[in-house]
């Protein structure tokens, strides 16, 4: 069975996160940060990777630690799951509509991490939430899973919806990459990523 668990302890934040490929989106998150917590839960059901994750982090000073931390935590967790990267499709693509708002998402699981991430948002904070944070994450967790991460929110008026649908084509893109190839190999021509 594809599953981790990592846990990463700092003076900032105190982060538990166990991944499956194989339990199909049940999700379990408590950061403290409610709207995050309603994102982390929209990446676990959409891409079918179960999720528990629990963050204490210090929210008295702000979110940021508390966001880009999971972001860490979490690709680390799915870096681990995936090993060396072999016998899945790799890469991903999704768009996804949420009302007026549209949200694009191409990625690679390669071994190569970046992130190209475009959009705006009207408000500084949604809930809780700040949502400058959102590049934040996907940072973090792109460069500790080893994934070639391109998010784009095309266009859209209510802040909420840009960001879930972000996430959610996040989660479609991942839900492709991470699914298994029958050859078990590692998609590259060098053979290794």
């Amino acid at each position: 069975m594809r599953q981790s668990k990592m846990t990463r302890t700092t003076k900032e934040t105190d982060i538990t996160v166990s991944l499956s490929l194989d339990k199909k989106g049940t999700a379990k998150i408590n950061t403290g940060i409610g709207f995050f917590d309603h994102m982390l839960t929209a990446l676990s059901v959409h891409s079918g990777i179960s999720m528990e994750i629990t963050v204490e982090g210090d929210l008295y000073v702000d979110g940021h630690h508390t966001v880009e931390d999971t972001g860490i935590v979490l690709g680390q967790a799915l870096a681990e799951v995936l090993g060396d990267k072999s016998g899945i499709v790799r890469y991903g693509s999704a768009f996804i509509p949420m009302d007026e708002a549209l949200a694009f998402c191409s990625l690679d699981i390669s071994n190569r991490p970046f992130l190209v991430f475009q959009g705006t948002f009207t408000n500084a904070m949604i809930g809780q939430y700040d949502t400058c944070l959102t590049e934040e994450f996907f940072r973090a967790f792109a460069f500790n899973a080893g994934i070639t991460l391109h998010v784009n929110m095309m266009y859209g008026v209510n802040d909420h919806h840009k960001c879930e649908a972000a996430f959610k084509a996040v989660a479609h893109a991942l839900k492709t990459a991470v699914t298994p190839l029958k050859s078990g190999q590692i998609l590259s021509t060098k053979g290794v990523l």
